[in-house]
């Protein structure tokens, strides 16, 4: 739970500008970087836990080795499962615009078709669009807590099984050539199936959050069409506009969460402007729901290759 004597002494409350009452905060007066006290980290780690994602302007001395620095602060660093992560690093995922898969215009959760998804993602705006782009986080605990008593009830013992292969065409309709080709030979290179709660119990805060987002295949033991109708029940708690907060990217901006209480969603509304940010991940534990079971990975295959026309 956080520690508000350690965040004052190291942070002061002055530099804690809350952007909602339910989440996001601008954090002013930190330089981010691999050098920062083990105070300063813990007050950071503390602030995360309870704005659930948290922005820093002016971070323009960061490059990707010293982004990785800070973030291996926060934990171990973990590349993307099939993406991989960019030559010379440990874990940054280049998400470009001008490439495939750098549109992440879907609501989700981090890499949630593995067990032990990210805990914290380290997130760094390198190439902004003039207009759009921005970026909306969901705090998933505002949005269990949000439900009413037979919906809790409901949530608290489904599970779901999540997986990086999905109907892309009918999500992205309106995807190039480029994303589509990257989304079948990076993306799904290898295919994970991982069974989680609806409801996971955080490991440092005790706090319930709701465990949905795109990579939701289905509910256990329910239709496809009958887990269809529930998901969107649940997940219109997780985008409401009372539990969510928008972030107006600038050069040099960096943007931290808690993976295992938000979802995001990159808006994709600047056309073919240029945008390029860098994601560091810190790796994360298996979620454990209400009864006290554990996610697990059913499925973890190459896909085969494609035949020759």
């Amino acid at each position: 739970m956080s520690n508000p004597v350690l965040v004052n002494r190291t942070i002061p409350d002055s530099d804690v500008v809350p952007l909602t009452s339910r989440v996001g905060a601008e954090i002013r007066g930190v330089r981010l970087g691999g050098d920062l006290s083990d105070a300063a980290i813990a007050a950071i780690n503390q602030l995360l836990l309870k704005h659930k994602v948290i922005f820093f302007r002016g971070q323009e001395h960061l490059d990707d080795a010293e982004q990785e620095l800070f973030a291996r602060r926060l934990g171990n660093l973990v590349p993307h499962p099939t993406q991989g992560p960019a030559a010379g690093t440990a874990s940054i995922l280049n998400l470009d615009s001008g490439r495939g898969g750098g549109r992440a215009d879907q609501w989700h959760t981090d890499v949630t078709f593995v067990d032990a998804y990210p805990k914290f993602s380290v997130l760094r705006g390198v190439v902004i669009p003039a207009a759009g782009g921005d970026t909306i986080w969901s705090n998933t605990h505002a949005a269990y807590e949000n439900l009413p008593a037979p919906l809790k009830i409901l949530a608290d013992n489904l599970w779901a099984i999540h997986s990086n292969a999905y109907d892309y065409a009918a999500v992205r309709p309106r995807a190039t050539a480029e994303e589509k080709k990257h989304f079948e030979e990076v993306f799904t290179s290898t295919i994970y199936e991982t069974e989680h709660p609806v409801v996971r119990v955080h490991p440092e805060t005790g706090e319930k959050s709701l465990l949905l987002g795109n990579f939701v295949q289905r509910l256990v033991g329910l239709s496809k069409s009958d887990s269809a109708k529930l998901y969107e029940v649940f997940q219109s708690y997780v985008t409401a506009p009372e539990n969510t907060v928008r972030w107006r990217w600038q050069v040099g901006d960096v943007a931290i969460w808690d993976n295992r209480a938000t979802q995001h969603y990159a808006v994709n509304d600047y056309g073919d402007q240029h945008r390029v940010v860098r994601r560091a991940t810190v790796d994360g534990d298996v979620p454990i729901g209400v009864d006290g079971r554990r996610s697990i990975t059913h499925v973890k295959a190459a896909k085969p290759a494609a035949k020759a026309a």
